[in-house]
């Protein structure tokens, strides 16, 4: 919240827009605006802003682009221990920036079976490259229809856009 009050004083202050719906600031071509933030069609989403790629009898899972981006620079990442289990909607980890820590919470029910340990040295990769190097845990899901719940490319796009507007 602290995050989005900063950045829209600041857009004030700077006479630049940061709402995604209009482009009719005073100097439109300066335009700030969270659709940037990059959403990848193949992947599910959650409304706690994590994604899920399932391939085969594996799903990855990571923090998404305007998640990280609403962050700011993450400079720890805590992660589970392989062999345990997450469950759909609850936190199996925490990611910390130099503005807040936030719980990640599990898309799916199921058994890790890996865990980015990359991130233990280089935490910033979720910022660099949060669906590619910046993922988080692989779980071998217990309910796979659970992906079913989750949103698609568009949804989320749409989700986000919705969120950011009403704050």
């Amino acid at each position: 919240m602290a995050l989005r009050m900063w950045a829209s004083s600041t857009a004030n202050a700077l006479k630049i827009s940061s709402n995604c719906g209009s482009r009719t600031s005073l100097y439109p071509a300066f335009s700030l605006s969270k659709c940037f933030s990059t959403v990848l069609d193949g992947l599910k989403y959650a409304s706690s802003h994590e994604w899920v790629k399932h391939e085969g009898s594996v799903a990855t899972i990571g923090i998404t682009d305007h998640a990280q981006d609403h962050l700011g620079e993450v400079v720890f990442v805590d992660l589970p221990e392989v062999g345990g289990s997450v469950s759909k909607g609850e936190s199996f980890g925490a990611v910390e920036s130099v503005k807040a820590t936030s719980d990640v919470n599990s898309p799916v029910s199921g058994e890790i079976v890996e865990i980015n340990s990359k991130l233990t040295e280089s935490a910033g990769l979720i910022n660099s490259s949060p669906y590619e190097e910046g993922w988080m845990i692989k779980v071998k899901p217990t309910s796979p229809a659970e992906l079913e719940s989750l949103m698609g490319s568009k949804e989320y796009t749409k989700f986000c856009e919705e969120e950011d507007a009403s704050h």
